[in-house]
């Protein structure tokens, strides 16, 4: 299994309103050393969440003890800018399994979904609204139901609902990577191969 399998999700979520997030600040270029996906939660918005010497700032949301999850809902725009995967494998090694936006860049949606992150898109005011929950009540849940492929806000029943390619679904309810998937189908291979003119 590639990643852990994901149906439902009930999570307190971490905010991060910032809009034009990109992968840059998401995992900065000097830590693309590594060509597997471990390790790479520590430098996760590395320069937001540390200073020049390596101590951490106290005004960045991952650095507050107050939010925590595995829902990061942030800002418009998320995942711009280069393509680089390890932005997605930053997130992932970290902890999150979902992140939450109104727009998300083409290339870093699929790289998410390519490593066991669902990519919930959502409208701004919906978006809004959760950010406003949680500034109320850190301890406010959303729950993501990807079979149904819907979001609710706990605190108050809002919910919308979310699209996602049908095979890209699968694998996530599956923790299957492509390849995980064409291993599944081993037997229906074997089967064509041997049966074919």
């Amino acid at each position: 299994m590639a990643y852990d399998k994901f149906n439902l999700l009930k999570s307190t979520v971490v905010p991060l309103p910032t809009e034009n997030v990109d992968t840059d600040q998401i995992i900065p270029a000097r830590f693309l050393k590594a060509t597997e996906r471990k390790g790479f939660g520590e430098g996760l918005f590395r320069d937001w969440r540390y200073d020049s010497e390596g101590n951490p700032k106290a005004d960045f949301v991952l650095n507050d003890p107050t939010y925590s999850g595995k829902v990061l809902v942030a800002g418009k725009n998320f995942g711009s800018g280069s393509s680089r995967e390890h932005a997605a494998w930053a997130i992932y090694d970290y902890g999150f399994r979902c992140v939450v936006s109104s727009f998300f860049a083409d290339i870093f949606k699929n790289n998410a979904l390519n490593v066991g992150i669902l990519p919930v898109t959502i409208t701004p005011e919906f978006l809004d609204e959760i950010f406003a929950e949680v500034e109320k009540d850190p301890a406010t849940e959303v729950e993501v139901d990807i079979a149904k492929q819907t979001i609710t806000l706990l605190s108050t029943g809002s919910s919308e609902s979310f699209d996602i390619n049908s095979y890209k679904k699968q694998n996530m309810q599956n923790g299957f990577d492509d390849i995980d998937y064409l291993l599944n189908m081993k037997d229906q291979i074997v089967e064509f191969e041997t049966t074919r003119k």
